[in-house]
């Protein structure tokens, strides 16, 4: 490799002419910002130049993937900095490398993560910058996601595989070329067929697919091509099959990317239909959902996507149908109701209003970009807003206390309140005082304290839209103080967080004299200059309540006797919540608040005398707080004072005060150095453990780099007017962010201390270890803990450790170097390299301690601890990291702005944030180079990892791994060394490294795994040795715990196994691409472009790829255990692209008949993977389909059976019967087989399967049960049998003949079973064969069939049929069709027959249509089976039949049979039962002739309504107009009430009806519905009128907004419900009640006032006064009117509209009427207390005192003592 060549000397810090793309901003506000322009060109330069070198000498691994993981770091830390150019020619090259054809699956994610991370701002690149074509991706996904060999286990992809590739395509097609929309069609439009599994396939490749966003004059190129067709077909399917949800994803992206292009008019009604539909909630009594309903309901996010960008334009019609739609859920969202749904209807609640605020940032505040605009009038108005904030803010109020916490509510209360604050803050702020001053319900403080913090920055900000928030804030902070309470912990946390908030928002300062100096204020600045006096008084409370909680919270008063110096979790989140809360107050005070509040502080904690556990660490949290904010006061109160009570007694408790400002530290330089030097050397232990944390924490403050303060205004807060600065956003263009670097004086200090103290402990250690002087356990310990602190603290200013290389670790033609990040500090070599030195101390200390006392555990916990620092250390953890990113980021969230975007934070959080990329620098330091050092010191931690105490063996196995993790290529070094502990020669290795060596091996969950490392090299070691180590002396299964660890591991390789690449090419393209990188400019690559000779060389070590590993040898005398593993391992290494060697084919086929079990199940997917893999390629031929049929396709697009289809159907007078008729039609080439066997594995398999004795004892074990009960019909053997009649032609049926013959004369089940599965695998595979050769031993095993193997021939014969042609599989479906319902087995076999039967059809679907014809004919006259179950399977075989008959768009009726025709047929065998008033089921004797009619059509009706049941859920279309003519049958036979104990006729009936009504209908078959609904409202029966109102409800909801757009309908339903309401038949009239009170509730129809003059003239019938047969007709009239006033309060159930009070009057007036009135009456009153106790402090405020009076006379229970 050439060396870098240094004398080049550019200018690198500004090429000429250089804009990068996007920078991370935070980079220039760090304190050595100016270094990093010069260190990112250069390491761009390095990139660039290895990159493509690595491409052009053809070396994918190590260095392709080597340096696009560098190119993954260099975006995570300087953003996009490179140009446009250099940033289409990465994202050229990796999409060439991506799409290459045999790359391992896990390189291409690697990759393909990279691709997604470079095209994610899309603003960026424009498509004029970009094109990708989109057939090699598509490829690429069709190769993964329908991969052929998956499941034959020759090709392995990583879990995740899937999901990346989807997220690739999503960031891709932005950038597909225009002419890819026309080509995606003409390539997926044959695959929709409604009727077919690929109908999935075709509508989900075009959701990913189809590109959305592109320039208005390129629509008609775009969508416009495949709008039309997609809407109607959406609209033309009514039940939802799984496939409508991609469509209704595709069009939500559509509508998003393209507002104000489509017109979305003429569908709103539909959609929103089926966006209720959707939800499936529950409604009416009784009702039953559809199993299918529940699974497939659209993606909630996509919905959210539809409704926002329907919004808007001229009228807003979409508004109007969402206000509907929430005003009939409404009710779903209270507290009370709780149910499946309830997840679905949060998550709408809390995205659609997130959604709104990203719409409307878009069209107002994004900055403009290629992407098109919205135009003009399309974009939401404030108007518009208005109305979307009201239609939610209902269901977000009830939301807030759900029985699932707040969180949902609290988020979308904090988006609605961005876009309109007016109207949602001061709801929830009532409900806020109201919470805060009850005392009985503590959640709602909880839940509207959350959702308070939500909304802080639209409070307190100066917006124009609600001014008067601000003056909110005092009163609420000062209202939270009591929630600071030591009994209610979850109260205390959220109080703290609430205070926090607030605090950090707004400047603690009082300006309360502002308004005399100042002219120019408004009111309402004025009113918030006076109040903010209030502030002090906030801060001494505050404090006053923190005391209060520390003194309750000591030790002795929470603990009691239990002997534990620690916290309990609790303690410790309201610790941090309480140091956290305290700091933020005090930095956002004014220096004289703060003054004040600290002399508080200082005098509490001088005063009291605190234990040293709990309270006394909270008081020095408190401590600590106050003196992080203004260093130099406090630590001239605390220094002196601790240093003096320090020398007085050597134990104290502050020394947590040290968290500060180093340079203020220096003053106090002596003191410090004093107390140090006597305190860590005291005996008692918690002492010198504190006195180890105060100084560490000296130094780090000395040495660290980080911002010194924290406040909401840059500068202190003597600006002109604070509270102008309330809620202000961080500039990040000028934060002024004050660093704290180290100065030299502060760099002296520190080295002083390490002189002075951890010099002389180095020097102990190396007494103790030559002997000199020895030191017992706890004096090394406290050296051990010094040395520790030390390195603890002045880490950042060691330089780490350094060496020279191991070499020769990777062969590679590239330069594999490390990148170095400088990250402020300049090591100084002229001092003494501390790191260096305790590294050396250490190992010295190990191994003495590891020779004389090994069981000293402590000390070996310590030194781990301090190997591990050495190595990763430099002044953060990564723990700690992760931990600050999270809550970083939560912080944001609640904190955020979405709708003006571009990092409007507050300033506290933007410094967080930049401190935050300086650690993130710091811990780049994985994939460091593997230096000698860490060679020497890794092998000291194998040494720990196989040493005896467990306790130490874990620990140092986790930091190993984190090593092999980060030391890149270490593991090719240490592998070996951990393998020798395994190998069987050596003798002398203990159990306990024995199994250390295995936990290396296993790996840390999460971390690396030894044993499946994706490099052949290591696996060629590992596997195996793992296999070997069974013969090892140490190895006894004795002992369960290695039993499991082998488990384990085994477990593990298969869980992260993926194939592993042999041969790697490179494509031509890639190569084009990195020789434009090599030739691009700014930054050049700073490498000469490969030589010749090294191209060649690449070119050669490319092929030189090792094969397989082979165990084979060694498997005869293992331990059962060890040849299970060996076959496992084995099985995995079948490959698509190389063939098994063959003794290994030899041994899995010997595998086949082994005795255990398991081998058995792994041998016979091996062996059929293997055949796959010696599988012949026959080529095909392509044919055009109007050359054979001779009529040419029609123009156009057409569905349906055409004529040109009319050759592919199945046509019994031109079945091929002989030899030449079979050869002469069309199906695919035939070979005839020659038997010369090339391959050597063909060989092997030939051989075996001509052993008769094999075949004994296979199909001998194949006939064996596994699990009683539990075995179905397994897929593995099937393809194995597939395979051999694939590749061997009939060779092997001579030998199988008599075997088959008699399993199938043999009823067992697993027998049954054994030749179903070579059946279907003998139909499949026989696809090529010549004519002669077909079966019929079928005949026999059907007769045999059994209860538990039907299931097992239904799958043998529809995976036999699946995917073949009709025609060549004749004579199996007319053997199948010859009499499926003779009667001979009993019903049984009838049912099963005809199971199998609809197994062979369904797979067919259109090709049969002559078949559906003669099987309708044959099964009609059958209709009226006796048996049960042969009902059952009739329907559902009547199901399939029609399944063909569907009107979906463009279609010409179908060749099969039709609905209409045979419902017609039906109805007259039905009659005699139409005629009939009511039906009953006893069957008379005596009437012969009449009954038999009767009861024939009775059994007709049953099988019937099994159809019906059974279509309910399968069929795409309902065939209303049919379904209409059998309603009034149904009405009549359905009970009203529910009862098991009905028969099997009523219960069906029931079941059809509620399924019907759950139907989705279209406009026009509205009015046929309702006038056979008309029509049984008179019927005599009242059963049928109260069927009528429950089917009614169910429509209504389902259909709601399609109704809603007919009014003249709605007028019919109303008149219809109101007809109901003076029925004779009391519970009809009950039922038209609730009825009426849901469509209210629903605002299905206005409750004007019309219509309550018209109830109200209705309840004031008079009554006359003999009680006489006339009166009951003015009962019922009056009973109406009250009902359906009752029906109006119920109708909302959890607030007062202003016409309640005035009927609730009327109601109670008919309270002593005769019954049924007065139950009504009470009832309803009782339902009204029930919902509205809740809020009854709101809603007593609507009426007036005289009604408050009556109604509580009528609420309250009449006393019984009066």
């Amino acid at each position: 490799i050439k060396k870098r060549d240094m004398t080049v000397d550019r200018d690198m810090s500004s090429p000429s002419g250089f804009i990068p793309q996007k920078e991370i901003v935070y980079n220039g506000l760090l304190p050595y910002a100016d270094r990093l322009d010069k260190e990112a060109t250069e390491l761009l330069a390095e990139i660039k130049a290895n990159l493509c070198r690595a491409v052009l000498v053809r070396e994918l691994w190590p260095g392709v993937s080597f340096w696009s993981r560098k190119l993954f770091s260099f975006l995570k830390l300087y953003g996009r900095r490179f140009s446009k150019e250099d940033h289409v020619l990465f994202i050229k090259l990796l999409y060439e490398l991506v799409t290459l054809p045999n790359l391992e699956p896990h390189m291409m994610q690697g990759y393909a993560r990279l691709l997604i991370q470079l095209l994610k701002k899309k603003e960026l690149l424009s498509r004029d910058d970009l094109q990708l074509p989109w057939r090699p991706l598509y490829e690429l996904y069709e190769r993964v996601l329908y991969s052929k060999t998956e499941h034959l286990g020759l090709i392995w992809f990583p879990n995740s595989v899937d999901n990346i590739l989807k997220a690739l395509i999503k960031s891709c097609r932005l950038y597909f070329p225009v002419s890819s929309t026309q080509e995606m069609l003409d390539e997926w439009r044959p695959l929709l067929c409604v009727f077919d599994v690929v109908m999935q396939k075709a509508v989900s490749n075009m959701e990913l697919f189809l590109p959305t966003i592109m320039p208005p004059e390129e629509h008609s190129q775009g969508f416009q091509l495949w709008f039309d067709e997609l809407m109607n077909l959406w609209m033309s399917v009514q039940n939802q099959p799984s496939w409508e949800g991609h469509l209704v994803n595709l069009f939500a992206r559509l509508a998003n990317d393209n507002i104000g292009y489509v017109d979305w008019t003429p569908y709103i009604p539909t959609i929103f239909t089926r966006i209720l539909r959707s939800l499936n909630l529950p409604v009416g009594v009784s009702q039953m959902v559809a199993p299918r309903y529940l699974t497939n309901s659209y993606d909630i996010g996509h919905l959210v996507l539809l409704i926002t960008a329907l919004l808007g334009g001229p009228g807003n019609p979409a508004q109007k149908e969402l206000t509907c739609l929430f005003n009939s859920i409404a009710s779903f969202y209270h507290p009370s109701n709780h149910g499946r749904w309830q997840s679905r209807l949060m998550r709408l609640l809390q995205r659609l209003p997130a959604s709104v605020v990203r719409r409307v940032h878009r069209e107002r505040h994004a900055a403009p970009s290629w992407i098109p605009p919205v135009p003009e009038q399309q974009r939401l108005t404030d108007a518009d807003l208005q109305e979307f904030s009201s239609s939610l803010i209902g269901a977000a109020l009830l939301a807030m206390f759900s029985k699932t916490g707040s969180m949902d509510a609290a988020y979308a209360l904090q988006n609605l309140a961005l876009l309109t604050p007016e109207l949602i803050i001061p709801p929830v702020l009532e409900k806020t005082y109201a919470a805060m001053e009850t005392l009985t319900e503590p959640h709602t403080l909880t839940a509207t304290l959350s959702c308070m913090i939500g909304m802080a920055r639209s409070l307190v900000s100066a917006s124009n839209h609600y001014p008067e928030g601000r003056t909110h804030v005092l009163p609420l902070l000062m209202g939270s103080l009591p929630g600071v309470d030591p009994n209610d912990f979850s109260k205390c946390m959220i109080t703290f967080q609430f205070i926090a908030t607030f605090t950090a928002l707004v400047p603690l300062v009082d300006c309360s004299s502002a308004p005399s100096q100042q002219g120019d204020l408004t009111e309402i600045e004025k009113d918030l200059c006076f109040a903010s006096a209030e502030f002090e008084d906030f801060v001494l409370q505050f404090l006053d309540r923190c005391f209060a909680l520390i003194d309750s919270s000591t030790l002795e008063q929470t603990r009691g006797e239990t002997e534990t110096d620690t916290q309990t979790q609790l303690e410790s989140l309201v610790e941090l919540g309480l140091s956290s809360t305290v700091s933020t107050i005090l930095t956002q005070c004014s220096i004289d608040i703060y003054k004040v509040a600290l002399q508080k502080v200082y005098n509490f904690a001088t005063t009291n005398i605190f234990e040293t556990c709990v309270s006394g660490r909270m008081v020095a949290d408190m401590c600590r707080a106050a003196a992080k904010c203004h260093p130099a006061e406090s630590l001239r109160l605390f220094v002196p004072h601790c240093c003096s009570v320090i020398f007085h007694i050597t134990d104290s408790q502050y020394l947590c005060v040290t968290r500060v400002d180093g340079e203020q530290l220096l003053k106090y330089q002596g003191d410090l150095e004093r107390i140090l030097s006597v305190c860590v050397r005291l005996r008692c232990k918690r002492a010198y453990t504190l006195a180890c944390s105060l100084l560490e924490h000296t130094l780090r403050s000395l040495s660290l780099i980080y911002p010194t303060e924290y406040r909401s205004t840059p500068g202190a807060f003597d600006s002109d007017l604070p509270i102008r600065d309330w809620g202000r956003a961080g500039d990040v263009a000028a934060l002024g962010v004050c660093w704290h670097v180290p100065s030299q004086e502060e760099e002296n200090f520190v080295f002083q201390l390490l002189s002075r103290l951890l010099h002389p402990e180095l020097q102990r250690i190396k007494d103790h270890v030559s002997g000199d002087q020895p030191m017992s356990r706890e004096e090394l310990l406290q050296s051990l803990a010094i040395v520790q602190h030390c390195l603890l603290g002045a880490g950042s200013i060691l330089p780490p450790l350094d060496g020279p290389h191991v070499s020769d670790l990777v062969p590679s033609m590239v330069n594999l170097e490390e990148i170095k990040l400088h990250i402020g500090v300049d090591y100084d070599d002229s001092r003494e390299n501390y790191r260096e030195s305790i590294c050396q101390t250490m190992r010295l200390l190990l191994h003495h301690i590891l020779e004389h006392s090994e069981d000293d555990t402590k000390s070996l916990f310590v030194i781990i601890k301090i190997i591990s620092d050495l190595m990763f250390f430099r002044g953060t953890h990564k723990k700690e990291f992760d931990s600050r990113w999270k809550s970083f980021t939560l912080v944001k969230k609640s904190m955020e702005n979405r709708l003006h975007g571009k990092k409007q934070h507050i300033r506290a959080l933007l410094i967080d944030r930049v401190l935050l990329q300086h650690e993130m620098r710091k811990l780049v330091v994985e994939g460091s180079e593997y230096k000698v050092v860490h060679q020497e010191l890794l092998c000291d931690l194998l040494l720990l990892s196989t040493s005896t105490y467990s306790q130490v063996r874990s620990r140092a196995q986790n930091v190993l791994m984190t090593a092999l993790g980060t030391y890149s290529f270490s593991y090719r070094d240490l592998t070996p060394r951990i393998l020798q502990l395994l190998s069987p020669q050596h003798t002398d290795v203990t159990q306990q490294q024995f199994k250390g060596a295995l936990y290396c091996l296993l790996g840390v969950y999460g971390g690396v795994c030894l044993a499946s490392v994706r490099d052949w090299d290591c696996i060629g070691e590992v596997w195996p040795a793992l296999v070997r180590c069974g013969l090892s002396p140490s190895m006894t299964l004795e002992k369960p715990s290695i039993g499991r660890l082998l488990d384990d591991i085994t477990d593990r390789i298969h869980r992260q196994h993926d194939t592993i690449g042999i041969y790697f090419s490179v494509s031509e393209g890639c190569v084009e691409i990195a020789n434009q990188i090599a030739e691009s400019q700014n930054p050049a690559p700073c490498l000469a472009a490969p030589t010749i000779e090294e191209l060649k060389e690449g070119l050669q070590r490319k092929i030189l790829m090792p094969g397989c590993v082979c165990t084979c040898d060694c498997l005869c005398f293992r331990p059962w255990k060890f040849e299970h593993m060996a076959t496992d391992l084995l099985s995995i290494q079948l490959r698509d692209d190389h063939p098994l060697p063959p003794d290994a084919v030899l041994y899995f086929t010997q595998g086949l008949t082994h005795d255990s079990i398991s081998i058995r199940k792994v041998a016979i997917s091996a062996v059929a993977g293997i055949l796959k893999q010696l599988k012949r390629p026959r080529p095909k031929v392509t044919v055009k389909p109007s050359d054979i049929s001779g009529i040419e396709d029609p123009e156009g697009v057409c569905v349906g059976d055409r004529e040109t289809n009319r050759w592919l159907q199945y046509d019994s007078n031109n079945l091929p019967l002989s030899q030449e008729q079979w050869d002469s039609q069309h199906y695919c080439t035939h070979h005839i087989y020659v038997a010369i066997y090339v391959l050597q594995g063909e060989k092997i398999i030939f051989e075996y399967f001509s052993d008769p004795e094999f075949i004994d004892q296979l199909l001998g074990f194949l006939s064996l049960e596994d699990r009683k009960g539990k075995d179905t019909f397994s897929p593995r053997r099937f393809c194995l049998f597939k395979g051999l009649f694939r590749n061997y032609g009939d060779e092997f049926l001579p030998l199988l003949w008599p075997h088959l013959e008699q399993l199938a004369g043999d009823s067992h089940e697993s027998s049954q079973r054994c030749v179903c599965e070579i059946t279907a695998g003998l139909i499949r595979g026989s696809k090529h064969w010549s004519f002669s050769k077909t079966l019929t031993h079928m005949l026999t095993a059907l007769a045999n069939i059994t209860v538990e193997t039907y299931t097992d021939w239904g799958t043998c014969i529809a995976t036999a049929c699946e995917g073949r042609d009709p025609r060549k599989l004749s004579w199996l479906l007319e053997l199948l069709m010859e009499s499926p319902l003779s009667g001979e087995g009993g019903s049984f076999r009838d049912a099963s027959l005809l199971y199998v039967l609809q197994g062979g059809l369904a797979q067919q679907q259109w090709r049969v249509s002559e078949l559906l014809h003669r099987l309708l004919a044959y099964l009609e006259p059958k209709l009226t089976q006796v048996y049960k179950n042969v009902r059952e399977r009739i329907g559902s075989v009547l199901t399939y039949i029609f399944m063909i008959d569907v009107a979906l768009p463009h279609t010409q009726p179908t060749s099969s049979p039709h609905v209409a025709e045979f419902v017609t047929r039906v109805l007259e065998r039905l009659k005699p039962l139409t005629s009939e008033q009511e039906i009953h089921n006893h069957v008379h004797e005596e009437n012969t002739q009449e009954t038999d009619e009767r009861t024939q059509a009775v059994k007709l009706l049953k099988t019937v309504l099994k159809w019906l049941m059974a279509s309910a859920g399968r069929t795409f279309t309902t065939p209303v107009q049919q379904q209409l003519q059998l309603l009034p049958l149904l009405f009549k036979i359905a009970p009203v009430e529910i009862d098991e104990s009905y028969d099997e006729m009523k219960q069906d009936a029931r079941t059809c009806l509620s399924l019907m009504s759950q139907g989705l209908l279209y406009p026009e078959q509205i009015p046929l519905v309702l006038a056979a609904l008309e029509e049984m409202a008179v019927s005599r029966s009242w059963h049928a009128r109260y069927s009528v109102l429950t089917y009614l409800q169910i429509m209504v909801f389902y259909n709601l907004f399609t109704l809603l757009s007919l009014s003249a309908e709605v007028l019919r339903i109303r008149k219809l419900v109101m007809q109901l309401l003076l029925d004779e038949q009391l519970e009809v009239r009950d039922m038209a009640g609730t009825t009426l009170s849901g469509l209210l509730q629903c605002q299905f129809f206005p409750l004007d006032s019309s219509l309550q003059t018209q109830l109200q003239t209705l309840s004031q019938t008079r009554l006359p006064k003999a009680r006489g047969e006339l009166a009951s007709t003015d009962l019922v009239r009056r009973h109406a009117g009250v009902l359906g006033l009752s029906a109006c309060i119920l109708s909302s159930p959890y607030e007062v509209p202003d016409w309640m009070p005035q009927i609730l009057m009327d109601l109670s007036d008919h309270l002593n009427d005769p019954q049924p009135i007065e139950m009504t009456v009470k009832k309803t009153l009782s339902d009204f207390r029930r919902t509205h106790h809740d809020n009854w402090q709101e809603h007593r405020q609507c009426f007036t005192d005289d009604q408050l009076l009556v109604l509580t006379d009528l609420l309250v229970s009449p006393c019984y003592y009066a």
